[in-house]
């Protein structure tokens, strides 16, 4: 079995080079050895980073008591109550949404089909052993084309949502050059058996955001000023906004803006790679043992999802987004349970600028 830095040498040596984004891929999604292919472990304080769902199952529960609502508030599709999932990981945000739902609202748990989007076979069996309890109301689909033709109406009535699936989605890298005045892309080589970051000859003018075209940014932009764009994550949600006909479309994710992304203090853009809890250096090191992330770009993708008609409901900071949904909850009449000091701890760490607070946006579309 052939591990990621293997067959990202082999292809390099085939192709004379490779963008960063099928690094990216290759790295992160290798068929059974990729980092997020054989690492059930990554998340969590044991593991390489943590997320909002590895603090507790109130961020699930919040979530959960959101979506109940707005499932509510939803037409009715054929008796049935719809949630899409996509990157479930392990399954524990799966887990800590239907059991809340199955506690806390069981009418609507009884009539809810939640669907996980999940290609890779390995991760949907962690995921199926994680949701064993709550098996006949979930299913699995491989992606967007497998959900249409495998349900009926192939047009969604629901919601779909991810949590940090998007800056997982893989990148091309770009880069300024001042003194010829144009964008590069950059690439990964060889230099014996270390790879190396390279410029590449192809024209990126189709992968560039409107604001690095403006000649204005350009006569002030630092040479090697770098940006990450992700085709990928903007095929992704237009996807996504296509199968939609009534609904919502939710994601929760580390990003920024368009304007946001051209910063003074962030000349090397947003690529990050993880490990032990720390933030490694060298994103080239140790691919498939190292998680690799950038910012996802919210302008992009509420711009793709307007243009394939959906409105825009909520672009906001995660604690703006969970601290509405628990100003809900206080009420006995909610039926979200008792705020305990576990919950409130949870609740602190989810929307304190010091821990989960400080980088995740969340945007939410609906048509």
């Amino acid at each position: 079995m052939k591990m990621p830095g293997e067959i990202i040498r082999a292809e390099i040596q085939k192709n004379g080079g490779i963008t960063f984004a099928r690094f990216m891929e290759l790295a992160l999604y290798a068929p059974e050895t990729g980092y997020y292919e054989r690492n059930s472990n990554a998340i969590g304080r044991a593991g390489d980073f943590i997320t909002s769902v590895s603090t507790g199952r109130l961020f699930g529960e919040l979530l959960a008591f959101q979506l109940a609502g707005w499932l509510t508030a939803l037409p009715p599709a054929a008796g049935r109550c719809r949630l899409v999932e996509a990157g479930a990981h392990d399954g524990k945000l799966a887990a800590d949404i239907l059991r809340w739902l199955q506690s806390r609202r069981p009418q609507l748990f009884a009539r809810l089909e939640y669907g996980i989007l999940e290609p890779s076979p390995d991760r949907q069996a962690w995921q199926r052993a994680t949701l064993e309890s709550f098996a006949p109301h979930v299913r699995w689909f491989t992606d967007f084309e497998n959900l249409k033709t495998q349900t009926h109406p192939a047009k969604f009535h629901g919601i779909i949502f991810s949590n940090e699936l998007l800056d997982a989605f893989p990148v091309r890298r770009l880069g300024w050059d001042a003194g010829a005045r144009r964008w590069f892309e950059w690439g990964v080589a060889l230099a014996g058996d270390e790879f190396i970051w390279t410029r590449r000859a192809e024209p990126v003018d189709d992968l560039l955001p409107a604001p690095a075209r403006q000649p204005e940014l350009q006569a002030v932009l630092p040479d090697g000023y770098t940006i990450e764009t992700s085709p990928a994550a903007e095929t992704w949600w237009r996807a996504a906004a296509g199968i939609l006909e009534c609904g919502k479309l939710l994601t929760i994710d580390y990003g920024l803006t368009v304007a946001e992304q051209f910063s003074p203090a962030r000349t090397r853009g947003t690529l990050r790679a993880y490990g032990r809890q720390q933030v490694a250096e060298d994103v080239l090191a140790r691919p498939g043992e190292q998680d690799l992330t950038a910012h996802v770009n919210f302008s992009i993708l509420q711009k793709t999802g307007e243009a394939a008609g959906l409105k825009t409901d909520i672009f906001c900071p995660q604690p703006q987004f969970l601290t509405r949904i628990a100003e809900k909850t206080f009420s006995p009449a909610a039926g979200f349970g008792e705020w305990d000091a576990t919950r409130t701890r949870q609740f602190q760490t989810l929307t304190h600028p010091e821990h989960m607070g400080r980088a995740f946006r969340v945007l939410v579309q609906s048509r």
